[in-house]
């Protein structure tokens, strides 16, 4: 009870304060596309992380399991690479959205 308490004045709190920082209408396109550029670079340290922790995921599973059983070994390593290409995928999706963030800054005019 006091924890949600505490949460809803927080909450109220941040948003009667919010209207401090509201911007004028003239230099909103160069914060926009100064955000957009910083978000860019977030996305792609985000999904740089975490497509290193699902290969690495993936690689010790695979080697789990070709060492469990050696036989299975062309099946796993088949399943591994399809895999991986498909992580790495999902990071070079969110390279080429930061990419045009960058550089054709879409919601900075």
């Amino acid at each position: 009870m006091k924890k949600s308490l505490v949460l809803v004045l927080m909450i109220l709190a941040f948003g009667l304060v919010s209207p401090l920082y509201a911007q004028e209408a003239g230099s909103a396109a160069g914060e926009i596309a100064k955000w957009s550029v910083i978000t860019a670079g977030f996305a792609l340290g985000i999904a740089a992380a975490g497509g290193a922790l699902g290969q690495g995921r993936a690689v010790s599973g695979a080697a789990e399991g070709i060492a469990r059983n050696p036989s299975a070994a062309p099946e796993i390593r088949f399943v591994l690479i399809l895999g991986l290409v498909l992580i790495e995928s999902l990071v070079i999706y969110v390279l080429l959205i930061s990419l045009i963030l960058f550089f054709l800054q879409p919601f900075g005019g």
